[in-house]
């Protein structure tokens, strides 16, 4: 049997640069801005697993695992 296993975003710190483009994406506001500026996923129980803020970031800083 196949799981369905939800994937959250995982974000490379070293690899953001704070444009928040993730941020304004997110349909569910899970993504914000940690104190050095940088993405997180401040609401993992909000994230659906879409995928927008992978395809959108342009640094390739997150990943959906």
């Amino acid at each position: 049997m196949i799981e369905n296993k939800k994937r959250i975003p995982v974000i490379n710190k070293a690899w953001c640069k704070g444009c928040r483009i993730c941020v304004a994406f997110c349909p569910t506001d899970a993504l914000g801005m940690d104190a050095m500026d940088k993405a997180e996923l401040a609401y993992p129980e909000k994230c659906n697993g879409c995928g927008l803020c992978e395809l959108r970031c342009p640094d390739l800083a997150i990943e959906l695992q």
